[in-house]
């Protein structure tokens, strides 16, 4: 296994008063210390209540423990919901798949839905195992609170990049946003190349992370390059930049590398959302002041195909 991470702390940002625009400017401006420092901050007081998180935990949990022959009625689609296998992630430049299996869903539109009808990619329902009912309400309850928090916290990246509040509004009309919980099978002791997940930087805008007290998340440090723990912090979530929201912002906010390993000994569970914008959305570093632009326009749903096409075995020759 790759060196032992060094110790230091990342961002923790309070967000209290955001939601109401109390102290916006000054969460702002954290924020934009964070963004072109590590690339990753913790915020506490983000309105998430703990009995939404903890209920969406324990169903996914139960879900993850069934046998993975039931866990297949809900393998993943081409709309990328559902169960997607051990083995079945690889990320840039990795030579091995990664060791965990995630549950994923998102926007759920009924197939009459304009947006589906028009064959948009990635749109459509969610699917649901019959044997863990209590899993659809609490995602979809977890869900919808990480939408709040995640559109309150672009309010506060849109004046970080010297942009109104309400500039990625629009964008989030009918959002991308993908809520995925993760399991990773603990690591045997004597695997010396293995990853949870092996260092990548995310495709989208913004990922806000619920973690368990398993430890393994670690972070590369810009200047040194060493790899650095973002340790799990009671009441706190994780957000860090993705590749979207830095060809967006001209690498202003640059995504910055992160892998995990579990070396806990034991299973590690987490609940990541990519909050990301419409995919019509129109990716231009110039609408956000760039006059020398490093990126091609693009739209959003554009970049996450192409991330998730290189990325994800169930898409091969899809």
């Amino acid at each position: 296994m790759p060196d032992q991470p060094l110790r230091q702390a990342l961002p923790v940002i309070d967000i209290a008063g955001l939601m109401d625009g109390a102290r916006l400017a000054g969460i702002a401006a954290e924020i934009r210390a964070a963004c072109t420092g590590p690339g990753f901050f913790y915020i506490r007081n983000h309105g998430v209540p703990d009995a939404v998180i903890s209920a969406a935990v324990t169903a996914a949990r139960r879900f993850f423990h069934l046998p993975a022959e039931v866990k297949a009625a809900t393998r993943a689609t081409l709309v990328h919901r559902g169960w997607h296998a051990a083995g079945g992630a690889v990320m840039a430049g990795a030579t091995k798949p990664d060791l965990k299996e995630f549950f994923s869903i998102g926007l759920d539109l009924p197939a009459d839905h304009p947006v589906v009808l028009a064959g948009e990619k990635l749109r459509g329902p969610n699917q649901w195992p019959a044997e863990v009912p209590e899993l659809q309400p609490a995602m979809e309850a977890y869900y919808a609170a990480m939408m709040e928090c995640g559109a309150q916290l672009m309010r506060a990246i849109a004046v970080s990049l010297d942009l109104p509040p309400d500039f990625f509004a629009a964008h989030y009309t009918l959002p991308l946003q993908r809520t995925q919980a993760v399991f990773y099978p603990p690591q045997p002791p004597d695997d010396t190349e293995g990853f949870g997940v092996a260092p990548h930087t995310d495709f989208g805008c913004i990922t806000l992370l619920w973690q368990d007290d398993s430890g393994g998340l670690e972070v590369k440090e810009r200047q040194s390059g060493a790899w650095i723990p973002a340790p799990p912090l009671p009441g706190t979530l994780v957000i860090n930049v993705g590749d979207l929201l830095g060809r967006w912002s001209n690498d202003r906010f640059a995504s910055t590398p992160h892998r995990v390993v579990n070396r806990s000994g034991h299973e590690r569970m987490s609940i990541a959302t990519f909050h990301d914008p419409n995919f019509q959305a129109p990716i231009d570093p110039r609408a956000l002041g760039a006059t020398q632009a490093l990126y091609p326009p693009t739209t959003a749903g554009g970049h996450i195909l192409e991330c998730f096409a290189k990325a994800f075995a169930y898409r091969k020759g899809g």
